[in-house]
């Protein structure tokens, strides 16, 4: 079990950018694949990108060419770069496992508002 803590979040100007980050506690974070998700309010939760335990990346096509998953396992961390960042990505985003079934345990997030 690895305990999962988003930070980075806040509220940016359309067009802007912001990096989240997710820190790990455990053991086992390496051997996972890992991707972020994001829920805005009335919303289900919608998956954003993965990154294999190797380095392959995935994304959603909101995310694409905008948004980059990285991760360092030596330091037990994931993050998420976003650019042009627009109102509709406005949302808790939480780093988590991706898997099927899906994880049955999430973080509190962080809160990314995209306002003026």
């Amino acid at each position: 079990q690895v305990q999962l803590v988003e930070s980075g979040g806040g509220l940016v100007q359309p067009g802007g950018s912001l990096r989240l980050s997710c820190a790990a506690s455990g053991s086992v974070f390496s051997i996972y694949r890992l991707g972020w998700y994001r829920q805005a309010p009335g919303e289900e939760r919608e998956w954003v990108a993965t990154i294999t335990n190797d380095g392959k990346t995935y994304y959603a096509d909101s995310a694409k060419g905008r948004f980059t998953i990285a991760r360092d396992n030596a330091r037990n961390t994931l993050s998420l770069q976003m650019s042009s960042l627009n109102p509709e990505d406005t949302a808790v985003y939480y780093c988590n496992r991706v898997s099927l079934p899906p994880p049955v345990n999430w973080s509190q997030g962080t809160q990314v508002t995209v306002s003026s």
